[in-house]
């Protein structure tokens, strides 16, 4: 189990300035990571209602999940690590194997008996230490729709903010604020 703190800068991109800096900066990386995400909530979405978010992650045949719980700046993550079967039984709703997000989820009164999948988001990812921070560009699918989507993420929060800042000016990308997949994916799934 580990808990830490995020704090992460987002920008939404055109699938245009996506693809420029996938090559522009392809000297970085080795391309894109394809991940999964799987999120839970209650039928009456407690967790949202809570600014919080539960997911498990299978990425290149690794499982996790995950808590994200708001924080003073940013928001905390409280990750258990998975086995393929721990995943497969927890998405299938048949146990909850993830002790010390357990264990957060009682304390937030979130019965786990109540939870149920809501869907899964794809991302195709591609991060790299830049700028004292990790960079992430990342192309996501869900529920018939895509986005792209430009992160950064740092340890600290103001001077992170100015590093951001000055990298869309220099790659000339104009600030668009961007919602946290969750959220995202989420307002994808209320519509349909």
């Amino acid at each position: 189990m580990t808990k830490e703190l995020e704090i992460e800068f987002k920008n939404m991109l055109t699938k245009e300035e996506y693809t420029r800096l996938l090559k522009d900066f392809a000297a970085f990386h080795n391309g894109p990571v394809t991940q999964h995400n799987h999120y839970f909530d209650t039928d009456n979405f407690q967790l949202k209602a809570q600014r919080s978010a539960l997911r498990i992650r299978n990425k290149s045949g690794l499982f996790e999940c995950t808590l994200k719980t708001p924080a003073p700046v940013g928001h905390y993550e409280i990750t258990d690590k998975l086995t393929k079967e721990q995943a497969r039984r927890m998405l299938e709703l048949k146990t909850f194997e993830a002790a010390e997000v357990s264990d957060a989820l009682q304390k937030m009164d979130v019965s786990i008996a109540e939870l149920k999948t809501i869907g899964t988001l794809t991302t195709h990812r591609v991060e790299f230490n830049y700028l004292e921070g990790l960079l992430v560009i990342d192309h996501s699918e869900y529920n018939g729709q895509e986005d792209f989507e430009l992160e950064f993420e740092v340890a600290d929060a103001e001077t992170g903010q100015e590093r951001f800042f000055h990298f869309l000016q220099q790659q000339v990308i104009p600030e668009r604020p961007a919602n946290k997949k969750i959220a995202r994916f989420m307002d994808s799934a209320s519509v349909h």
